[in-house]
């Protein structure tokens, strides 16, 4: 039964892409039950959310992942259906064979083992998986945190099983993550012909000295844990299609990634202040995707070193790197939080794949963090 590699060929053969489940969570709640666990589902909207829980007393571990996969894009670039796992080369092949089926199936074998050795363990662990963390994730984690700090039902150390690891398993752990402020700014201009500007007012060459404004702004300079913030620019529209007509309007996206130097208030008037800087009328919509969190130290990271050191020889790197996940939801109700998962060198591409020595690793990392914590 604790063969984390058939429990991940079955989760990958379920075509869960976003917001899809496929039944993973349906087969997780089953195979659990027989230790103990207890399934309650916490949908929203379109999204599906399991909640397993073993145990009442504190403190509470939790192991939090998601069912949900990026669509495989072209098929025939697939060298093996992407909903059929296949071995080549010792390597699993499979959409979400590393984002983040693994964790899943390592972190469920890894409990298995633990309480069966473990029966009368001390607190309670659960595990909380969600559909939508590959998407707008509105529907998922957030809500159900919403819920569990309604009911008083407090999370002391969250593990994500995130494919968090860089070369090797372990050899890199996610500490926190950088926040994330996404932006739509919408630039007015005046429409008319090529050959009469002025008459018109062309809102891209009115927005482009503020472009460089805010590509060159030194943000911060980061600190111990975080790089510098940056901001990039993710899409630019504007103009008919026709070359002879200068644009009304232009529409520009944009992100900041930002430490904890930073907060949502300070970035949005930073860049009010430089957008006011120019001529041009514009409106901007704000949308915030996560806060920054950081979990320096406590009892989660000791044992998370320790396993790692006791099962791969090496000391991992404490790392804020990457983009969001579903930690961001749980650290802010005090929790410490750790990601930790297998290597992410194929994450979200053509050909997806896990070396299979990584399913035996990790799942003995897992177990080792359960076994200084809470047996």
């Amino acid at each position: 039964m604790n063969d984390p590699l058939a429990l991940l060929k079955n989760l990958i053969a379920r075509p869960s892409v976003t917001p899809e489940d496929a039944g993973c969570m349906d087969l997780l709640a089953d195979r659990l039950a027989r230790y103990g666990f207890r399934a309650e589902r916490l949908d929203f909207g379109d999204t599906q959310n399991l909640w397993l829980k073993r145990g009442e007393n504190k403190p509470l571990f939790v192991f939090l992942g998601h069912t949900d996969v990026v669509p495989t894009g072209p098929l025939e670039s697939w060298d093996s259906p992407p909903f059929e796992p296949t071995i080549r080369d010792n390597k699993l092949y499979g959409r979400g064979a590393a984002d983040m089926k693994s964790g899943i199936a390592c972190f469920v074998a890894a409990v298995e083992r633990f309480i069966e050795q473990h029966p009368n363990h001390q607190g309670s662990i659960a595990i909380l998986l969600t559909s939508d963390e590959e998407g707008p994730a509105t529907n998922g984690v957030v809500k159900v945190v919403e819920a569990l700090e309604q009911r008083q039902e407090k999370i002391a150390w969250c593990l994500v099983g995130e494919p968090s690891s860089n070369q090797t398993v372990g050899d890199v752990i996610r500490v926190g993550r950088r926040g994330s402020l996404c932006a739509k700014l919408t630039v007015h201009g005046i429409q008319g012909h090529v050959a009469y500007p002025e008459i018109a007012k062309n809102p891209i060459h009115c927005f482009a000295p503020a472009l460089k404004d805010l590509a060159d702004e030194a943000w911060d300079h980061g600190n111990a844990f975080f790089p510098p913030t940056t901001l990039q620019i993710s899409n630019i529209n504007s103009g008919t299609g026709a070359e002879n007509i200068i644009p009304g309007q232009l529409e520009v996206m944009f992100n900041l990634r930002f430490s904890t130097e930073l907060n949502e208030n300070l970035i949005k008037q930073r860049t009010q202040t430089i957008l006011e800087k120019y001529d041009f009328k514009y409106d901007l919509e704000w949308r915030l995707s996560g806060q920054p969190f950081l979990t320096d130290k406590g009892e989660l990271i000791d044992a998370v070193h320790v396993a790692i050191q006791s099962v791969t020889g090496s000391k991992p790197i404490d790392d804020t790197g990457g983009g969001t996940s579903d930690g961001r939801f749980i650290a802010p109700t005090g929790a410490q939080v750790v990601e930790l998962g297998p290597t992410n060198a194929t994450i979200h591409k053509i050909n997806e794949n896990i070396d299979l020595k990584e399913l035996d690793t990790l799942t003995d990392i897992y177990h080792n963090i359960l076994v200084e914590l809470m047996k």
